[in-house]
């Protein structure tokens, strides 16, 4: 490996560096080139356009934001002109004539309804007991089972001829 000792620095660099990678001088002569000039040559900088094509160049590298920024304000101009609507009519009135109810929704009985019956009246105790609400029919001109109708009698039968039990101490102190 070929080295070769800066002029400008003196230090070692490698013998086929154009310029030495410490100072930037030509590592032969020591003399130091214009490094920007030469960037400048080689990587054109852009003409300066207009405030327009510099807008336009901003949002190609920016979509997002121009599009994010483009949703804002599309929502804050129709949420005014919403709030503007909206402010005209409750101030504004209007000139025609009003229109009733009737006109607009039909409150007639339709003939082609079937009418409902309603619903008839419960008359049974209920205790808190889901059971006993079970057994309430309430359909029109329901029979009972003839069945139920037997063991129904045969339960009100032995109900009255057993003997009624001694009321409890506790019972007769109520009374």
């Amino acid at each position: 490996m070929n080295e070769l000792v800066c002029v400008a620095c003196r230090r070692q660099i490698d013998a086929s560096a154009k310029l030495c990678p410490y100072c930037g001088a030509d590592p032969r002569t020591g003399a130091r080139v214009d490094t920007q000039a030469i960037l400048e040559e080689v990587f054109r900088p852009r003409a300066t356009g207009t405030t327009t094509d510099n807008v336009l160049e901003y949002a190609r590298q920016r979509q997002g934001i121009v599009i994010a920024l483009s949703a804002i304000v599309g929502v804050i101009l129709i949420s005014l002109v919403l709030q503007f609507i909206n402010r005209r009519n409750a101030r504004e009135v209007s000139n025609a004539a009003a229109i009733p109810l009737t006109e607009v929704v039909d409150t007639k009985d339709n003939p082609d309804e079937v009418k409902q019956q309603p619903m008839p009246e419960m008359k049974f105790q209920y205790d808190g007991q889901p059971q006993s609400m079970r057994m309430v029919i309430v359909e029109p001109g329901a029979v009972t089972p003839p069945e139920v109708l037997a063991a129904q009698q045969q339960a009100a039968a032995t109900a009255t001829a057993a003997p009624a039990p001694a009321p409890t101490p506790a019972q007769q102190a109520k009374r």
